[in-house]
């Protein structure tokens, strides 16, 4: 049980107290709150860390020489969290014989505490989060002025990286074990949209590269980034009226490099998104082969395949603009009244238009092959 008496600690917490019962706006008293709040949580946890450091260690052996490891005594020890900085003292111990193990704590192996660990994992999930979205240097910033906390941008980068190796080791297991025949479970989340149809869409777009990594010198490289989006499409009913359709349980495939190391990775996400259990599910893309390719190879037996309406429609003008030649104004009228009927789903009309089209006696032989590859 906690000792706990706010009578008995109130010369530490005094001051804080204090500032409660003097604060003026709902603002300051939420602040001052929070800041006892947080001195109370410190309290807590070392406390009961200290009493548990007290306890009795087993110590093990040395995985070098196989003897028995001695305590050292208690060490200091300290972690930066979100409710402030923690210090307390646990036991440690060496290898008699001096191998070169460093100093052992079982129990920072018990709190999941990694070795010459300063700062919490729930201070760096907040860091590395914010660094999706914003320079290293502005996390930074930006995590000093919410939470108090002060680390440099160089610090929040390697932890990036270290997440992000983390992530991708975990990444190639799991597209190793689907290529040997493992279905990855679908996420805890999907069953709620489970009604609404899963659209699944492709492309690739340039984005500017430094040409060498960590330095801003050198002329800009462009390299395509395979993108794959995979949405719900839900169905809401708008202050108008209107139905209109929202994306809900949105997620994003993205990398550098070639389709054949992408398309397994869409797949295994497609997977996790319900796909095998969809009762409707769509590609969309434009009418790149490759894509294509990769809509038949992880995608075509559970999805049915839409060439998006805008690449659609530039195809059916290109197609106007081969047939009609300089007649401007009636390649227009053509496109316009065909590009109608795309839009409100008569594929078969539009197909049965270009078909006969391609049957005209005198149609000249490039206008045939354009009008063919539509």
């Amino acid at each position: 049980m906690l000792p706990i008496s706010i009578e008995e600690n109130a010369p530490h917490w005094q001051a804080q107290i204090e500032a409660i019962e003097q604060a003026v706006s709902l603002s300051e008293i939420m602040e001052a709150a929070w800041r006892w709040a947080c001195s109370l949580t410190i309290w807590i946890v070392e406390y009961v860390l200290t009493e548990r450091a007290r306890q009795a260690t087993g110590w093990g052996n040395c995985p070098m020489c196989g003897k028995k490891l001695e305590s050292k005594g208690l060490k200091e020890r300290q972690l930066k969290t979100i409710w402030g900085t923690l210090h307390w003292k646990r036991r440690v111990g060496r290898c008699p014989d001096r191998c070169a193990i460093g100093q052992i704590a079982p129990f920072d192996e018990a709190l999941g505490l990694a070795p010459q660990q300063r700062t919490d994992s729930a201070v760096k999930q907040r860091a590395c989060l914010l660094a999706v979205f914003v320079p290293f240097e502005t996390a930074a910033m930006l995590l000093a002025e919410i939470s108090g906390i002060r680390v440099s941008a160089t610090a929040i980068w390697h932890w990036v990286q270290q997440v992000g190796h983390h992530l991708l080791s975990r990444l190639e297991d799991d597209l190793q074990a689907v290529a040997e025949g493992w279905l990855p479970e679908e996420e805890d989340t999907v069953a709620d949209w489970a009604a609404f149809p899963l659209a699944i869409g492709g492309d690739g777009v340039m984005v500017p590269f430094r040409p060498n990594g960590g330095s801003p010198r050198g002329k800009t490289v462009y390299r395509e980034v395979k993108v794959g989006i995979l949405a719900r499409l839900v169905p809401y009913l708008n202050r108008a009226g209107a139905v209109v359709t929202r994306l809900k349980q949105r997620r994003l495939v993205a990398m550098v490099g070639p389709l054949a190391q992408f398309g397994p990775r869409l797949g295994l996400e497609a997977v996790r998104q319900g796909l095998l259990q969809a009762d409707n599910a769509v590609w969309i893309s434009d009418g790149a082969a490759g894509l294509w390719g990769l809509f038949d190879a992880h995608l075509a037996p559970h999805a049915h395949g839409v060439l998006d309406f805008y690449h659609a429609a530039q195809n059916l003008w290109r197609g106007a603009t081969a047939w009609l030649g300089g007649r401007a104004h009636q390649a227009r009228t053509w496109f316009q009244q065909f590009r109608h009927r795309l839009r409100h789903g008569q594929t078969d009309e539009v197909l049965d238009e270009l078909q006969t089209i391609l049957a005209l006696p005198d149609l000249p032989r490039t206008t045939h092959k354009t009008l063919t590859r539509l």
